[in-house]
């Protein structure tokens, strides 16, 4: 088993060297698994660039062996790395992400931690019920609170809305889809007064498969829309916000036991 590669990821156990890492930085985006890898972590060596789902091996510099991988965008792509991740021997995973506040309180700029998630996803309904729990791991969780408050990052920490899609699922009607479904119109609005903070599309699939397979999982996204104000994303204050999201959850790994 150890020597096995896997399909999608591209690697497996033996690749991973001699101190083979238990904690995963994982990103939507490759170029945000490959900022990672190039920026925080020490010895970095290439484990796979398959299919855009890059991976990267290396040491923060206390010498914790870290993995910051790729999901791709979506509940079903994670789905998939996730499961392969745990195979190799992944024991926590910390999602890297953006989001879109539905909150008027919270900043472009700023980042969430997401307690917990409301999970409409349909990838997550293979995993468990509907009534299973999509709740994040309170020690990762606690661990992100800190480290944001010891970087002074104007951070929130709650209740997301996980769905599957961008435009029509998140209420967007500014796309080739201006007519969305009755059962869509006004969800944001009653997200809101549900006390969720954001929108995005892989923390709630992400927490069922921790509860199921047995790991901890916890989730930040930099916020780079403001849904109270608008749909599009402020590309200013992206780049802030992704920043702000990755050195968070640096930190959080590097203080962990």
């Amino acid at each position: 088993m150890a020597d096995k590669r896997f399909y999608h990821i591209g690697f497996g156990q033996n690749d991973l060297g001699s101190s083979p890492p238990t904690i995963a930085l994982l990103s939507g985006d490759p170029e945000r698994s490959h900022l990672i890898a190039q920026t925080y972590l020490q010895d970095v060596r290439v484990l796979s660039e398959n299919r855009g789902l890059n991976s990267y091996v290396g040491y923060l510099p206390n010498g914790r062996s870290i993995l910051s991988a790729t999901s791709g965008m979506g509940a079903p792509s994670l789905s998939i790395v996730v499961n392969e991740l745990v195979q190799v021997g992944i024991r926590q995973i910390i999602r890297i992400g953006t989001c879109g506040s539905i909150q008027p309180y919270i900043q472009v700029g700023s980042v969430v931690i997401s307690s917990a998630a409301l999970c409409r996803q349909g990838a997550a309904y293979d995993i468990a019920p509907v009534e299973y729990p999509a709740a994040a791991d309170p020690f990762l969780t606690v661990a992100l609170v800190k480290a944001a408050r010891e970087l002074k990052i104007e951070h929130y920490i709650g209740i997301t809305a996980s769905v599957d899609t961008f435009y029509e699922g998140q209420e967007r009607t500014d796309s080739a889809n201006p007519n969305l479904m009755r059962s869509l119109h006004g969800i944001t609005e009653e997200y809101r007064r549900l006390n969720i903070l954001n929108y995005e599309m892989e923390c709630g699939t992400l927490f069922k498969m921790a509860g199921v397979y047995k790991f901890a999982a916890a989730a930040i996204c930099g916020v780079v829309a403001g849904r109270t104000i608008g749909e599009n994303i402020i590309l200013e204050q992206r780049n802030i916000a992704v920043k702000n999201a990755i050195a968070t959850a640096v930190n959080a790994v590097a203080e962990i036991e």
